[in-house]
This record gives structure tokens, C-alpha cells and sequence, in this order.
């Protein structure tokens, strides 16, 4: 019901019910009500009919009120979360992009010298990514008060279609009770850093994430029908998202573990539960 509903409501009844009340009373009480009695009564059946309906009217007057509050409280915080994010990204993630991309001219002039380039190169690269996962959970943050798991999801994968022609299939059975704030945080982190993956190697057409709910706990997967790579190998130095992973999920105490089935990539993390 909008307020304007509400307001002709409020309006109204009290005019009606005297209105009704008067008529009834002028047609069939009047041998039975004397007038003065009449008169008494009107005020009191007015003020109890207000009592009967228009409560209900102001209590969800003040419920919009406090939800409008609270969005406008909401969006404010975003507001000021999307300005950070944008300094961040304008300062520190751009500098880190620009040495590491004079680095990788470094190494292909072949001036290296004795300098460690690959420690310092993974060393930018896991910056450099750790700085756009704060820029991206400053973004869309995981807070069970304000900004609900599933909307957190839903802003990720936007992201990403904005940014790929991926197709995406989601599966999500995981109830929110079983994942904490951190664990929310982290989960989705890991999520992101895949699709990323997925976009800058796999050259995938379809992407699916599944979530279930296990005897022991739950798990997580990320699919992809891209062309993949040899598991067997050891990881190539640009590989560090899926380090980051692995390090993320063993911090965790996850599982972090990958395959390729069926022509697809699949990254999966489970938690047991003790």
C-alpha cells in the first residue's frame, strides 16, 4: 500500500464511520437513541473505529519509514565504500599495474642482473590482486545486516558478464546459518579470483557454480568448458590466482582441490565439518 493510499485512508475513514453512524442512527435508532445520548455516542464509536483501523495505518506508515531509513542509510554507506574504491583503484592498484608491467619490460630487455625478477614479480602480482579483492569487497560487501550472501553473488556475477560473454548456471543449496561472516568473505573471494581465471585463460563459452550441502559439511565448485591446461604440469608463473586460492582455502581449512572431467576445469572447495 503507497502513502498516498494511506493517507486518503486516513482521511476517510473518520469521515465515513460519522457519516455511516449519523445516518444509521437519523433511520432506524432515533425512537431508540435520544439525541443527546446520540451525540455522545458519535465522538466515542469515531474514536474507537480510529483505534480499530488506523493504528494498523500508522504502525505501516512507521515500518516504511524505518525501512526507507534503513535503505537510505544503506546506499549512503555504499556511497562512501564506492568512493574508497575508486581511490584505491586510481592509486594503489594503478601503480602496482604500472611496475609490474615495467618489470615484465625489465625481463624482456634481458637486463636482470642477479635481481630475484620472479620473486618480485609474484610478490607485485599477489599485491596487485589482494588490492582489487578490497576494492571489490569494498564494492559489494558481505554483511549479513545489511547486504544479504546471495545479492553479494548476484553483484559478482554481474560484474563479470559486464566484463565476458561467459553464460553462467548457478546452483546455490547452502544455507546461510552454515557459512560465517569470514567464511562468506573468503568463499566468495575465492569464487571471484576462479571467474577471473576463467576469463583471462580458459577462453570458456559457459561457466557453472554449484554449491551443496554435504553430510560432513558442504562444498563448492567452479566449472568451466574452457580449454584448460595439463594438472600434472607444475603452474606456470602467472598462475598465482590459483596459488592464492590454495593458500586461502588452507588458511581456511578448506579443501582446495582441482580436475579436469568430461572436457571441463573444475575447482572445488569442501569443508568438513568436526
Amino acid at each position: 500500500m503507497s502513502y498516498k493510499q494511506m493517507k486518503w485512508l486516513i482521511l476517510i475513514i473518520p469521515t465515513l464511520t460519522i457519516g455511516i453512524w449519523e445516518y444509521v442512527r437519523h433511520e432506524f435508532l432515533l425512537p431508540y437513541i435520544s439525541m443527546d445520548l446520540g451525540n455522545w455516542l458519535a465522538p466515542v464509536i469515531v474514536f474507537l473505529v480510529s483505534i480499530l483501523f488506523l493504528t494498523q495505518l500508522f504502525s505501516l506508515i512507521e515500518r516504511n519509514q524505518a525501512e526507507l531509513n534503513e535503505a537510505r542509510a544503506l546506499h549512503a554507506s555504499l556511497q562512501e565504500r564506492e568512493k574508497i574504491a575508486r581511490e584505491l583503484h586510481d592509486g594503489i592498484a594503478q601503480s602496482l599495474f604500472l611496475l609490474n608491467a615495467q618489470i615484465d619490460r625489465m625481463e624482456a630487455i634481458g637486463d636482470s642482473g642477479e635481481l630475484p625478477y620472479q620473486e618480485v614479480k609474484e610478490s607485485v602480482h599477489r599485491a596487485n590482486t589482494y588490492v582489487r579483492e578490497a576494492i571489490a569487497n569494498l564494492r559489494y560487501p558481505i554483511d549479513p545486516e545489511s547486504v544479504s550472501w546471495m545479492q553479494s553473488m548476484n553483484s559478482l556475477i554481474t560484474e563479470i558478464k559486464q566484463e565476458t560473454n561467459l553464460q553462467f548456471d548457478i546452483q546455490w543449496d547452502i544455507p546461510d546459518t552454515m557459512l560465517s561472516a569470514k567464511e562468506k568473505v573468503e568463499l566468495l573471494a575465492s569464487i571471484r579470483e576462479s571467474l577471473l581465471n576463467i576469463h583471462k585463460h580458459a577462453e570458456a563459452k559457459h561457466v557453472c557454480i554449484t554449491a551443496v550441502e554435504t553430510d560432513s559439511g558442504w562444498k563448492c565448485s567452479v566449472s568451466d568448458d574452457g580449454r584448460g591446461f595439463e594438472l600434472n604440469k607444475p603452474l606456470s608463473s602467472n598462475r598465482y590466482g590459483i596459488k592464492i586460492m590454495r593458500d586461502r582455502a588452507e588458511a581456511m581449512g578448506w579443501k582446495f582441490m582441482m580436475e579436469r572431467l568430461h572436457n571441463k576445469t573444475i575447482i572445488s572447495i569442501r569443508k568438513e565439518i568436526t
